[in-house]
Order: C-alpha cells, then sequence, then structure tokens
C-alpha cells in the first residue's frame, strides 16, 4: 500500500532524480559508517534492497560506486509513468526471496556466491547465510566519523535539492506539521524586516527569532567618496545581499546571474541583473562603482553544504576596493534554496525555519599587491586569491564546480 501511495502517477525519471538529488542526503544521513567504511573499501559491490531499485539505485551508483542494485521492481507504463504496483512476475524482496532474486541474478553474470555479505535485520540472514562471509551491521551508538581511506573512495555529496532539511521521521514529522501554521505567519513577518528602517532592523529580526552572528570590523566608507565598495561574497541564499544591507545599516546594490522577476520585486534593496555578456557586464558594474556600495556573489549559485564553487574573476577586474564577506546560513527543518522548485519561494522557506541564522564574517580589504589594477595580478589569480581567503576564514572547501556542473546535475539539463 505504502508503495502504491508513494509512487502513482510519477515518472520514472522523476523518482530517479529524487533518489540522486534529493534522497542523498537523507540516505547518507541513515548510513552506518562502519558498514559504509567497509563497503567502500571492495571492488565490485552489489546491493540487494526490499525498496524499489529506481528509489535507490541512482544514488548508489553515483556515490558508492556500487555495479548493480537488485531491488523490487516496480511498473512502469510506456509513457514512463509508475504505476505503484509491483512489475508482473515480481516480488516484494524480502526474507528467501532476496536470497532467490539475488542467486538469479549471480547466475547471469557467471559468479557462483558473493565472498562477503553484510545486512542490517534478521530478514537479511537467507542472503547473508549465501555468502562466503557475513556481517550485520549494528545501530551505532554514538557519532563516528569516516575514517580519510573511505571518504576519499565515497563521492563528496556538494549539490542536493529538495526542501526539507531533516531526516522526515514519525515523529519530526509530526512536529513539522504542528509547527508549520506559526511558521507561515513568522515567515510572513520575518520575510517584511528588510522593509523596515536600517535603525529598527537588526532589533526587530532579533525578536522575531533570527540570529545573526557578525565577525570583523565594518569596512570604512569615505564620506566624500559614497559607494566604491564592491563586496565578494560567498553564496547560501537569495537573502545574503540583503542580510549584507541590513548588517552595513546602508544601501548596497547587488548584482546577480539569476533572479526571478518576483525576487526582484520583492526585493529591499536594488538589484541588477547581469547579462552574462563579459564586456557589457563589465561595463554595468564599473557604472555602479562609480557611485555606490556593490555586492556581488562570484560563485553565480547557491551551494549548501560545506564547499565553495569556483569563482567567477569578473569582479576582479571592475574594482580594486574588494572586500571579501564570508555568509554561513544555518536552516533547521526547511532549506531555503532550491535547483528545481519555484525560487521566489527561497526566502518564505529560509523564514519558515524555527531560528534562522546568518554568519557574517568581514575580512580584511584586499592589499594593493592582490588587485589587478594595482598589483597588476590576473583576474584568476584575484579570484582565486579571494576564494581560498574565505574558504581559510569559514572552514569551506574551495572547489573548481561551477553553476553549469550544479544544474547540469540537479535538473539534468546538459
Amino acid at each position: 500500500m505504502l508503495v502504491f501511495i508513494t509512487f502513482s502517477g510519477l515518472k520514472a525519471s522523476t523518482v530517479e532524480f529524487l533518489s540522486k538529488a534529493v534522497l542523498a542526503k537523507s540516505y547518507f544521513r541513515d548510513m552506518n559508517p562502519r558498514t559504509l567504511s567497509a563497503l567502500v573499501s571492495f571492488g565490485k559491490k552489489y546491493m540487494v534492497t526490499a525498496a524499489p531499485r529506481i528509489m535507490v539505485e541512482p544514488f548508489l551508483k553515483e556515490y558508492l560506486g556500487v555495479e548493480s542494485v537488485v531491488g523490487t521492481e516496480l511498473q512502469v507504463l510506456s509513457n514512463g509513468y509508475c504505476t505503484g504496483l509491483i512489475q508482473s512476475g515480481s516480488l516484494l524482496l524480502s526474507g528467501r526471496r532476496k536470497l532467490e532474486a539475488l542467486k538469479n541474478f549471480f547466475e547471469t553474470i557467471h559468479v557462483s556466491c558473493p565472498d562477503t555479505g553484510f545486512g542490517s535485520s534478521d530478514s537479511d540472514y537467507p542472503f547473508m547465510s549465501w555468502c562466503k562471509e557475513a556481517y550485520k551491521a549494528i545501530q551505532k551508538s554514538e557519532e563516528i566519523v569516516l575514517p580519510s581511506s573511505a571518504q576519499e573512495r565515497i563521492k563528496p555529496l556538494v549539490f542536493h535539492d529538495g526542501r526539507l532539511a531533516v531526516l522526515p521521521t514519525p515523529a519530526m514529522a509530526l512536529a513539522i506539521f504542528l509547527w508549520t501554521p506559526l511558521a507561515i505567519v513568522l515567515a510572513l513577518l520575518r520575510i517584511l524586516v528588510p522593509h523596515t528602517p536600517y535603525s529598527v532592523m537588526l532589533p526587530l529580526a532579533a525578536l522575531l527569532g533570527i540570529k545573526l552572528r557578525i565577525k570583523g570590523s565594518f569596512p570604512p566608507k569615505d564620506p566624500a567618496a559614497p559607494g566604491k565598495l564592491l563586496f565578494a561574497s560567498s553564496h547560501r541564499t537569495l537573502l545574503d545581499p540583503v542580510v549584507l544591507s541590513g548588517v552595513l545599516g546602508r544601501e548596497v546594490t547587488a548584482v546577480t546571474y539569476s533572479i526571478s522577476r518576483l525576487s526582484e520585486l520583492l526585493s529591499s534593496i536594488k538589484t541588477v541583473r547581469l547579462s552574462r555578456n563579459r564586456a557589457s557586464d563589465s561595463r554595468t558594474m564599473r557604472r555602479l562603482l562609480s557611485s555606490e556600495d556593490v555586492v556581488v556573489c562570484p560563485e553565480g549559485t547557491t551551494c549548501r553544504e560545506p564547499y565553495l564553487l569556483r569563482f567567477s574573476p569578473l569582479f576582479a577586474e571592475v574594482s580594486d576596493n574588494i572586500v571579501p564577506v564570508v555568509m554561513y546560513a544555518e536552516m533547521g527543518l526547511f532549506y531555503g534554496t532550491t535547483a528545481r522548485g519555484w525560487k521566489w519561494m527561497d526566502p518564505f522557506f529560509f523564514c519558515m525555519n524555527v531560528q534562522p541564522s546568518y554568519t557574517l564574517e568581514f575580512l580584511q580589504a584586499l592589499p594593493d599587491e592582490r588587485t589587478c589594477g594595482r598589483g597588476k595580478r590576473t583576474s584568476v589569480e584575484v579570484a582565486n586569491y579571494v576564494q581560498e581567503e574565505l574558504a581559510r576564514a569559514s572552514g569551506l572547501k574551495p572547489t573548481a564546480l561551477t553553476r553549469k556542473d550544479k544544474y547540469q546535475f540537479l535538473t539534468f539539463v546538459q
């Protein structure tokens, strides 16, 4: 019944996407670290599960390098939609059915039996007894850190989608259900905070449960030359420039690579959309910097996990007055970012958390010798230096991944 309710009417491709891009975080969180460490140490790995195969196979192949998955087969129509029924001639794999399915599979690949088997419940004993060696995973009683050798064999989880930031256990699902009505009211009030005067913005945010941590010293603003500071920030949510403006207590202009029209209308600060034409964008940013402070997120898109994407070097070409800013957002129940969903809802979901929080750290402005104009550095050198400085200050890991990599992975668009 649960299988029918869950999968009826869904496209098989959607289920595969959910496995790799949405459920991956929950799968990793729910796996036994010791078993995971042992699993990735083997060469060829095969998995048998009672779960529908298309629900787990993309994740297992993508992150753990599993060769093949034997699981419950769902009935899929010619148009690609799941009926929610189990495929004709197939059964829900459990107990001895797992053993039978494994034997049939190993016959097709001409292997007598597995060398080592891992199971997690009593229903796994039949197929475990068929393996040359067998081990049962025990429930972890404490937090276990994977050894570095095992971590190197597992593809790191950098990109994932979905709105829930917690594992939806029955107790947690009930808590979310009870919290949601109050969360909607709170979110509506919190979204209005950036539209209030700067003098009351931060106290009002604290009153409504928004937590802000500020490190470093605010960059000075020369009264004789207003603006002209370029803030290069790590990117966690759409609210990054808004939060920065509120903390500074003055107007800044956000230049962005992608933002919805509705988000532009709802924004409490001025936003300017870049065209992705290098010459045109350079002229736009130089014009803005001639009279006002500007904030840019060189990554071009958000990243939920503790990684920094590659920095676009354009910002380094347009100004030498660059102030790196570490932005880190913490979300308890809901993620305030999405790749396939409605982006204009991102601030709303962020504000629906029990205590949404932001950490900002202002780093020292770039020294002259580290800039393009006065220091004669290339824009790529400056961008890489800023990325490294932000990584050092925040503990985030710098990568060479780009916005294109993220959307190819999360949306399957090439």
